[in-house]
């Protein structure tokens, strides 16, 4: 017992000795592969992500290096691949470029240190066992807020696709209010660029899905851009570069831990640490899904704690788990979570030989790139899908599509409290039906009573929830519509298998309800009841006043004792005589005559 305990000690605290045994020269082989191709996936947008995130080019490639090994090694997944991504990238741009001009080194400071405090806010939640936090984002919420960011994404590259003169960092509305006002001062030689780019891209895409598109359609741009630069000139067309990327293991960087910093990226840190655990959790587990992996939600967070820890203070902003790369990472064939230390230092080794280029890269083949990025962003399948199946639904979608454009940190809080507030209505309201016997002989099963006879003095209802503080007045009230419908009906059982938990609230209900109907003459009384519920009354001390013989165990004789309660005089008349001891006897004994 004591090594097990040890051991299960061993493989949270160093998780990568998990899948030890499982590298060998196979599996070494073909993470190599899957390395390489992750390598040149990430390189192209790396930089696009960083561009989107208000960083330098080179920031989003530090971001897949040494983050992206810690996140793999500490992490449960073997599959997912760590590194920037838009939507955490259009939260961080969203969240510091009102405090700081982007691309300064202020900005980049707060950056960092955004990325610490989610980092730890990650890794604290992950070591409290808070795994299930994730759960309560719907994925709704997610689809409405990654369409959100995808607008916001292409909106912040109008400017550079058309050669306009947009302040950076201004509301979507201004964006577009701009854009229509200096309509006629668009660069054709820079929308040429940007066009072109785009053109090739969905192309590559669609016609050479094989070959990496963005960097097909980049290269492309590039020698577009030289092209129509030599015919016309370069101070005619005013094609503007990314700049050469610095080349190197990424430098050592420091936080800014003074009080006005922290006081500032405190809260998009909290969106921030939700929006990278979801987008982590929720990939690893679809990827597992292929793999039939099990995935421990607190280890990924404590993997994406670490990762970002490490990444602040090696020039790495918040990263997160990385759909395209995971899935490609899949795909290539990784077998372990080498595949994505290999790419790491591989997307070293290409970032020494192909840096250099990055200052024939226009920004306007960029902005091409990125409303690639954004369209792909947008999943209109599920959003055309949510609109159809359900209206509350659709409504939360659109909440959080429509409040990321105004605020992206604020839309993505809004659509999560919308969700819950949804929920919440949900299983306040827990069904409350109507039941009747099964007819069949021998059956000990209920049957709905729609279309049914039902007794006069004694309503079967199934309830099917939880009776908690939120559920109490909709359940009481539905107990009491019962005698209203009809006074006779004075005794109730409840059909409780379908009760999930009944809280403090809730058994002072149920007390005060048993006590109403004993005044009223009648009773209140439980079927199939979860042990777990009785001895929760029980300890409440609520059994004295229900009656501990209120309670009726599956298949067990529960009609006898309650229809020795009912009057007579009332089932002398009836003509309903649901159960079979209606036809034999009165409820005091007496033979039926009739």
């Amino acid at each position: 017992m004591l090594h097990r305990s040890r051991k299960y000690l061993l493989y949270h605290l160093l998780p990568f000795m998990q899948w030890k045994h499982l590298v060998n020269r196979d599996s070494t082989r073909a993470d190599l592969m899957a390395g390489l191709t992750g390598a040149l996936v990430v390189l192209p947008q790396g930089v696009a992500f960083a561009t989107i995130a208000g960083m330098p080019p080179e920031y989003g490639l530090y971001a897949a290096m040494l983050p992206a090994i810690v996140a793999a090694l500490f992490g449960s997944s073997w599959h997912l691949v760590s590194g920037p991504t838009t939507a955490i990238s259009i939260a961080v741009f969203a969240a510091i470029s009102p405090l700081a001009e982007p691309g300064s080194p202020q900005f980049i400071s707060m950056v960092l240190t955004l990325t610490f405090l989610a980092g730890l806010f990650q890794l604290i939640l992950g070591l409290a066992r808070m795994g299930v936090l994730v759960n309560f984002i719907s994925h709704t919420v997610v689809i409405g807020f990654t369409a959100g960011a995808a607008v916001l994404i292409a909106a912040s590259q109008v400017k550079n696709f058309f050669g306009l003169d947009i302040a950076r960092g201004v509301p979507f509305h201004v964006v577009i209010e701009q854009f229509f006002l200096q309509m006629g001062n668009i660069n054709p030689y820079v929308c040429a660029v940007g066009a072109i780019t785009l053109a090739v891209g969905i192309a590559a895409k669609k016609f050479v899905p094989k070959l990496p598109y963005m960097i097909v359609a980049m290269v492309v741009g590039s020698l577009a851009a030289h092209l129509i630069n030599a015919e016309f000139g370069s101070s005619v067309t005013q094609i503007k570069t990314v700049g050469a990327l610095s080349v190197g293991l990424p430098p050592l960087s420091m936080p800014d831990f003074s009080y006005a910093t922290l006081h500032n990226v405190l809260f998009p840190a909290l969106i921030v640490t939700m929006l990278a655990l979801t987008e982590a959790v929720s990939i690893s587990r679809a990827i597992a899904v292929k793999s039939e992996q099990h995935i421990d939600g607190n280890q990924e967070f404590i993997g994406q704690g670490l990762s970002n820890l490490v990444g602040s203070f090696f020039s790495g902003y918040a990263s997160s788990g990385s759909f395209n790369r995971s899935g490609v990472n899949f795909e290539a064939g990784a077998q372990t979570p080498l595949a994505t230390v290999f790419a790491s230092f591989f997307l070293l080794l290409v970032l020494l030989l192909v840096a250099p280029l990055a200052s024939y890269l226009p920004t306007a083949a960029m902005a091409g790139i990125l409303f690639l990025v954004a369209w792909g962003l947008i999943d209109f399948h599920h959003i055309g899908a949510i609109s159809k199946i359900s209206r509350a639904e659709a409504v939360i979608l659109w909440v959080t599509l429509l409040g990321t454009l105004v605020d992206l940190e604020k839309g993505i809080f809004f659509g999560i409290l919308l969700s819950l507030a949804l929920y919440l209505y949900r299983v306040s309201r827990p069904s409350v039906v109507p039941y009747v016997p099964a007819i069949d002989k021998g059956a000990y099963h209920f049957v709905n009573a729609l279309g049914r006879p039902e007794c006069p003095q004694f309503r079967i209802v199934r309830i099917n929830g939880s009776i908690f503080f939120g559920a109490v007045d909709f359940v009481r009230n539905a107990l009491l519509q019962i005698d209203e419908g009809n006074p006779r009906q004075k005794t109730v059982m409840v059909l409780a298998r379908g009760i999930n938990f009944v809280d403090v609230a809730g058994a002072e209900m149920l007390e005060q309800e048993a006590r109403r109907r004993r005044k009223l003459g009648g009773g209140l009384y439980f079927y199939r009841c979860n042990k777990s519920i009785y001895q929760f009354l029980r300890k409440a001390d609520k059994l004295d006043d229900i009656g501990v013989g209120a309670f009726f165990p599956a298949m067990s004789n529960w009609i006898k004792p309650i229809y020795a309660t009912l009057d007579p005089e009332v089932c002398r008349s009836c003509k309903a005589r649901i159960f079979t001891e209606c036809n034999e006897q009165l409820p005091n004994g007496e033979a039926r005559t009739s």
